[in-house]
């Protein structure tokens, strides 16, 4: 009678389920009859997230389905060269396996603790971190937006107990192009117009200057120095086009934080962890910031790990229930970034990327010299490097078309502000691959732009030059 029972309701039940997927579907898409690509192609894959994720990013149009070292493979098993590493969230290259073993040993064992408690991790993680660049204390948080957003907050509290600054009255100072994440605070200080616009009102308490221009950093601190708390600044500027900044500049920012009594927020989660051939973008100008934020290749392109450094006359500022995360200094992610900082350690990714950087700057300054008309400039430092072409050469074609040729040529790049490509390959990378990939940008100069510029012809092409709605100049010209 019993087992009567069960099957009685199990047919009922198998009945409801059918009946309730007829109407909705919660695990899976609808079946059809039509025959579709494999839900696993390429172009399938991309149909998927076109329909059914914001269209928030618009991507070079190749699906990654494995990953080695600087080596990517699609669904369909072609191969490709990255050059772009996640925007330098894999330094240490795709799926390291010293990196992948430490997350296969912490997960079994561990994942999540919260700050509510203490775990067995992330004090060792913590200590490592702070003895290898030189800093009492650390916050640990988990993307690197959320890590400049807790400089901000530290640097006001700071401002406020310390320096004194009236409340509500703590001004943060920022460079013109800079570009810190997509946060409410940080699009306020943007000259980003797509950033910005639709998004108002934005935060009150940011000044900006130009990036490179020591001199209008020292005129906005005897004007306003007794209210800023401190100037973030990006040593090397990433999204504005790997733009270097004149030699001396860092010594004289720290000269002038020091001076006015301003914290020096360098924001190294693109440049740091090995990136421009030095540990960290400000050691080419052997200077030491009061905060350093660091995150994406910190995680060793495996699990989101940011962290901001400082010492504790500025940290312990902060007291609980002030600032956290659940996730931040989580056992697993303190497990990943111990064996991603070793493998830079290890591999020696410092000096590997300040050698292949010279290498590739070498070919790109030759493809310069054979394209004179069509490159403006080349300029990088280690494996940091960006190709900025020439508007009027190049018109209608943008740096989007020339990924979109690079990657038919089996190489992955990514444009920035219509002109500029930023080629910023893992520190794995080879010789061999580094020479691929210049050959391809050759190619693509050579063979595929004069092609591209016929079908294009008559279009009217992007400009590459924005009003800033902040301070009405041209930006990136």
């Amino acid at each position: 009678m019993a087992a009567a029972t069960r099957r009685l309701i199990q047919r009922v039940s198998t009945t409801r389920l059918s009946t309730a997927g007829a109407r909705r579907s919660y695990g899976g898409l609808p079946e059809s009859n039509s025959k579709a690509p494999s839900s696993s192609s390429s172009q399938r894959l991309m149909e998927l997230e076109s329909k059914f994720s914001a269209h928030n990013y618009h991507p070079v149009p190749v699906v990654f389905s494995r990953g080695n070292g600087s080596t990517i493979w699609d669904p369909e098993g072609k191969k490709y060269i990255d050059f772009l590493a996640a925007y330098s969230a894999v330094n240490q290259g795709h799926c390291h396996p010293k990196i992948i073993k430490a997350l296969q040993e912490q997960v079994e064992k561990l994942t999540l603790s919260s700050r509510a408690f203490y775990n067995d991790k992330f004090p060792v993680f913590a200590e490592r971190l702070t003895n290898m660049f030189g800093y009492e204390m650390v916050l640990p948080m988990n993307t690197g937006a959320e890590g400049v957003e807790t400089a901000l907050k530290v640097a006001r509290k700071w401002g406020h107990e310390k320096k004194h600054i009236p409340k509500d009255e703590a001004l943060i100072v920022s460079c013109c192009g800079c570009f810190h994440g997509r946060t409410l605070a940080v699009i306020s200080m943007s000259c980003d117009n797509d950033a910005t616009r639709g998004f108002g009102p934005l935060l009150p308490g940011n000044l900006k200057v130009d990036f490179g221009d020591a001199d209008s950093l020292e005129k906005i601190f005897k004007e306003k120095g007794d209210k800023i708390a401190g100037f973030l600044f990006e040593p090397i500027q990433g999204e504005a086009g790997v733009v270097i900044p004149p030699a001396g500049y860092l010594k004289a920012v720290r000269e002038l934080c020091t001076k006015h009594n301003v914290l020096m927020i360098a924001d190294e989660v693109q440049s740091g962890l090995a990136r421009s051939g030095k540990m960290l973008a400000c050691d080419w100008e052997e200077i030491r910031p009061d905060m350093v934020i660091l995150g994406k290749a910190l995680g060793g392109g495996v699990i989101p790990v940011s962290a901001v450094l400082a010492d504790k006359d500025v940290m312990l500022h902060i007291k609980p229930g002030q600032h956290g995360s659940t996730f931040g200094g989580n056992p697993l992610a303190s497990a990943v970034a111990m064996a991603s900082l070793d493998v830079i350690e290890e591999e020696k990714l410092v000096e590997r990327s300040a050698s292949l950087g010279e290498e590739l700057r070498i070919q790109l300054n030759e493809i310069k010299k054979q394209f004179p008309d069509h490159i403006k400039e080349v300029r990088g430092r280690g494996l940091f490097n960006a190709v900025e072409f020439d508007s009027e050469s190049l018109s209608p074609v943008s740096a989007y078309d020339i990924c979109l040729s690079l990657k038919e040529r089996g190489v992955l790049a990514k444009p920035t502000h219509n002109t500029i490509v930023r080629l910023t390959p893992p520190l794995s990378i080879s010789s061999d691959e580094l020479r691929e990939g210049s050959k391809a940008l050759r190619d693509v100069l050579e063979v595929d732009l004069p092609n591209l510029q016929k079908i294009n012809a008559g279009k009217t092409p992007v400009s590459h030059l924005t009003e800033c709605d902040r301070c009405g100049r041209s930006l990136y010209a």
